[in-house]
């Protein structure tokens, strides 16, 4: 579980992690996942041209994917928000640590799908002007989109299971 507290006279993110804890996901980290995504995703497309292919197009069947995905995730962080922090229900071990790597999983994995996305977007801008690169650029660029909102959703859900601090306990 994410421990909730900085405790007594210590900044936020600087306490050593107590034993069994994990720490929050950094947002650096997740920006330079994304950064090397689109690093990859505009490689890839320029690679696959000019060996003489073309490259695919993103479908709408992954951007509904993607979406259905986003909302799984977000009904799974409202409901373990709901259980953890607001009623103060005990979850059994094995699924609060189930739903806390499910959660980072997403927001790793989402951030490097919303780099792909976006560097396959970018790779087609300077032919926007016709109606093929613009499709594509539209459909990358809205499954990038929802490639966030699985990063967001993710990272929710990594919140949703951090063990609230203890009104009883007195440092």
């Amino acid at each position: 579980m994410v421990s909730g507290s900085t405790g007594p006279g210590r900044a936020p993110g600087k306490e050593p992690p107590r034993p069994g804890s994990v720490r929050p996901t950094s947002r650096k980290l997740l920006v330079a996942i994304a950064v090397l995504g689109a690093a990859i995703g505009f490689t890839m497309v320029k690679a696959i041209e000019s060996g003489g292919g073309v490259a695919p197009m993103v479908s709408w069947l992954t951007l509904v994917a993607w979406g259905f995905l986003a909302a799984l995730l977000f009904a799974a962080a409202r409901n373990t928000h709901t259980r953890i922090q607001v009623r103060r229900e005990r979850i059994e071990p094995s699924r609060a640590v189930f739903l806390l790597l499910l959660g980072k999983a997403s927001a790793f994995v989402g951030a490097l799908c919303t780099g792909v996305y976006a560097g396959f977007a970018l790779s087609f801008l300077n032919a926007v002007s016709s109606s093929g690169p613009r499709n594509r650029v539209i459909t990358a660029g809205a499954a990038a989109v929802i490639s966030v909102l699985v990063v967001t959703a993710g990272l929710l859900l990594e919140r949703a299971c951090r063990i609230p601090e203890d009104p009883d306990e007195t440092p």
